[in-house]
């Protein structure tokens, strides 16, 4: 009985697996309003409800680590990649993808309308002084961020509190940071559609390749973490993987824009 159980909650008939698990969640799937949208479709083709902790990916995987949480939906490959070759995750599948952008006032000082590519765009941030507000929080953007900081020959910490302005918050309130102060921000495309305190921000620079943002969803391994419900945290990520739960990724939009873009391995 216990396998038909499994089988047919993999098959997603409703309400066949009325478990409730924790999703250790980047923010920015959060702030987007993604989960307000898939969740109750979800819950409706399985039974399972999902908590979700939406925390930089930093820190979502330092709490699968600790065994809180039964699923990560984060967006830094090589942490991710570690966590499953140290034991901690089953497996890591590619979920969606979207882009990084920078933003920023519309005046735009450092003339980032003219960058070559994102390298060019940060070092003319520099060059300018301007101010640039980063997350500053081990998050998957922020992790980004930093890598395209070191791959431009910048140290940022060395304007820290000058120029370079570490929030320690999560994406929306980083963005609010920066909107008030005519920062730059390195933000995922998702939140700021979504963002609803645009002023005088606008988008600055987008489209190069070193932007681009996958998502992966891990479940937590039983043999690490004996407490998580292994069987409702892999009904979670296959229909996720499943054509059900990628078309619905792909339909969700806001102004009639799509936020995610799906493709699972």
């Amino acid at each position: 009985m216990k396998h038909l159980i499994i089988c047919v909650a993999l098959a997603f008939s409703a309400h066949t697996l009325a478990d409730t698990i924790i999703v250790q969640s980047t923010t920015s799937t959060q702030n987007s309003g993604l989960y307000d949208y898939l969740l109750p479709l979800l819950e409706k083709d399985t039974g399972i409800k999902v908590n979700v902790v939406a925390v930089g990916t930093g820190q979502a995987i330092k709490n699968a680590r600790r065994c809180d949480g039964d699923v990560l939906l984060v967006h830094a490959r090589p942490a991710e990649e570690k966590l499953v070759a140290d034991g901690y995750g089953d497996y890591r599948r590619d979920l969606m993808y979207n882009d990084f952008v920078i933003i920023g006032p519309k005046a735009d000082p450092a003339n980032l309308a003219d960058a070559r590519d994102v390298i060019d765009a940060l070092q003319r941030i520099k060059q300018a002084g301007a101010k640039f507000a980063s997350r500053g929080d081990d998050s998957g953007t922020h992790k980004k961020e930093r890598s395209l900081w070191q791959a431009a020959a910048i140290d940022p910490d060395a304007g820290s509190g000058q120029w370079y302005l570490e929030t320690g918050s999560g994406m929306g309130a980083t963005l609010n940071t920066g909107v008030s102060l005519g920062a730059y921000v390195l933000t995922d495309r998702a939140t700021w559609i979504a963002f609803a305190n645009k002023q005088d921000a606008a988008i600055l620079f987008e489209g190069n390749p070193a932007l681009f943002n996958q998502y992966g969803v891990i479940p937590v391994s039983a043999k690490k973490c004996p407490n998580v419900n292994r069987e409702a945290a892999e009904t979670f990520a296959q229909w996720l993987l499943s054509d059900t739960g990628q078309a619905a990724i792909g339909a969700y939009q806001v102004d009639g824009k799509q936020l995610f873009f799906p493709n699972a391995d």
